[in-house]
């Protein structure tokens, strides 16, 4: 298994970079990269049950491992989603499960250092990760400066 790590300069507050993150509109934006129609379902609070999907119910199950607001958030998967049913229990998903999601959030001068750490990456999904992850922080980058320069005009 493997564990990557992104990091991303974005010229925004953490708050808005947080907020823009996770607020459903613009999450929908950001994470479109991943799969056209992206959303979730459910609460961003520590211990609460979240599902990313995308059309077709497909996606994955997973809870807030940590949300520490503005600073920490931690995504704890725990299987898949498909044809609108769960699987944590299957082979394939048992090979990578539990893995983290984690964003960590700094703030220097109203720039933002966005930090993720992801963990357990099968080999199916290296190379796929490798290509998109930046793809998607280039997305909410541009959406939170975007918000910002709106906001200062």
């Amino acid at each position: 298994m493997k564990t990557m790590h992104i990091t991303i300069f974005i010229n925004a507050p953490k708050k808005k970079v947080w907020d823009t993150m996770l607020e459903p509109d613009t999450f929908r934006e950001w994470t479109e990269v991943f799969a056209p129609g992206s959303y979730y379902e459910g609460s961003w609070s520590k211990g609460s049950k979240i599902k990313f999907l995308a059309p077709g119910i497909e996606g994955m199950i997973s809870k807030i491992a940590e949300n520490r607001k503005y600073e920490f958030i931690s995504i704890k998967h725990l299987g898949f989603i498909k044809n609108g049913s769960k699987d944590t229990e299957s082979t394939e998903v048992r090979k990578w499960v539990p893995a983290y999601e984690n964003y960590t959030f700094t703030e220097d001068n109203g720039i933002t250092l966005l930090k993720i750490d992801l963990d357990n990456i099968t080999e199916e999904f290296e190379n796929m990760f490798e290509d998109l992850w930046p793809k998607a922080l280039d997305k909410l980058k541009g959406i939170c400066e975007k918000r910002v320069k709106t906001k200062a005009n």
